[in-house]
């Protein structure tokens, strides 16, 4: 195999893991009555206590507005909430409720279960070795996002 022929084959390889471990994590979320989108909106609040709606808007790459949405729609669900922000008061800042944890914590065991299974057949070997390469995939891939 060339060295194009074992980038593609890992492009996909990534890309479809991707997809099979975010479709299994999400089958929480019918449970809540979320969306993907709302998900990953909600993913990003937890990342980042305090996100404001700009901030928010910029990571999904979508328009204010509808940012605005999202966050109306997780806020009435419980799993946000807003609050002012004491510096400044024009800045409305989300943050995490303890129910918005609770759901990224389910869907995030719900992933690592599905990994744990799909990486079981690996020899111990291949099972030591795998996260420190894809560590080091990731710390690559952050400095020239963020480079």
């Amino acid at each position: 195999m060339s060295d194009k022929e074992s980038i593609i084959s890992i492009e996909k390889s990534i890309r479809y893991i991707s997809a099979h471990v975010k479709s299994h994590g999400r089958e929480i979320l019918k449970t809540y009555d979320l969306s993907p989108l709302q998900f990953v909106a909600l993913q990003w609040a937890g990342d980042k206590e305090g996100i404001t709606i700009g901030e928010l808007s910029n990571r999904l790459y979508l328009a204010h507005s509808t940012t605005t949405d999202i966050v109306d729609k997780l806020e009435n669900g419980g799993f946000v909430r807003r609050q002012k922000y004491e510096k400044d008061k024009r800045i409305v800042l989300i943050l995490m409720q303890e129910k918005g944890h609770k759901v990224i914590d389910e869907v995030i065991a719900k992933r690592i279960s599905y990994i744990s299974d799909i990486t079981d057949h690996l020899n111990a070997a291949e099972k030591d070795k795998l996260p420190g390469i894809l560590e080091s995939i990731l710390q690559e891939s952050d400095r020239r996002s963020n480079g």
